[in-house]
């Protein structure tokens, strides 16, 4: 268990899918005093989709801190942020289906990971993904979960492993400066096109060049993120 004499525990968690579902991994990292990385683990999922990455590193990350100790999880992933804080409770109550009526998508992980919460103190902190000075944890758990997805070999601090390279999902341009360039449309909510240029949409999950995008609240994502609920 790590996490030992410490009074709070500051982490990130993130997982890569490159091509959803494609070789993907998980990887969580923690901070020092000064939040600045530390201890980082990663692994190789094989073909995975993002969302059982993104929740395979929540739960690698649970099983690997100290549960007395409490923790502060910061996550790009709307999807498994929402699905543990927001939905869990209800789809315990319908016996693990949805407000439709259909099962859960990736029912064991969240099972596992609602047992590992059970009787701990966590507060999740969504932070957007990919940003200019952005949050340095969640960048380099991006970093790890990306590099470990492409190699498909485990690392981490205790292995000695190298810091992870930029992540190749981070555009190379300035997302921000785009978004605020001229729309040539009068900006329906519901026209969608061919993305240009790779991107992450709000739900934490990436799009690639070519993939019909839509308008949302926060710029630019999968069509059905406009809408998407708790059900």
């Amino acid at each position: 268990m790590i996490g030992r004499m410490r009074e709070r525990l500051v982490a990130a968690c993130d997982g890569a899918s490159k091509g959803n579902p494609g070789p993907a991994a998980w990887a969580w990292v923690l901070a020092d005093e000064s939040e600045t990385p530390d201890r980082w683990e990663a692994g190789p999922l094989g073909r995975a989709t993002n969302n059982v990455a993104e929740l395979t590193a929540l739960e690698r990350l649970l099983a690997a801190t100290d549960p007395d100790v409490p923790l502060e999880i910061r996550m790009d992933s709307q999807y498994a942020m929402k699905a543990v804080t927001t939905w869990l409770p209800g789809w315990k109550r319908n016996g693990w289906k949805t407000s439709a009526g259909k099962p859960v998508a990736n029912q064991e992980l969240v099972v596992r990971i609602d047992e590992l919460l059970d009787g701990r103190k966590v507060d999740f902190r969504y932070v957007p993904a990919h940003q200019v000075d952005g949050d340095k944890l969640n960048d380099f758990a991006d970093r790890a979960a990306s590099q470990a997805a492409i190699v498909q070999e485990p690392a981490s601090s205790a292995l000695g492993s190298p810091e992870p390279p930029p992540s190749p999902d981070t555009p190379k341009t300035d997302r921000s400066a785009r978004a605020k360039s001229p729309r040539r449309s009068g900006g329906s909510s519901s026209r969608t096109l061919k993305a240009k240029f790779p991107g992450r949409c709000q739900c934490g999950r990436s799009y690639a060049a070519g993939e019909t995008i839509a308008k949302n609240a926060q710029g630019w994502g999968h069509p059905e993120c406009r809408t998407e609920t708790a059900g």
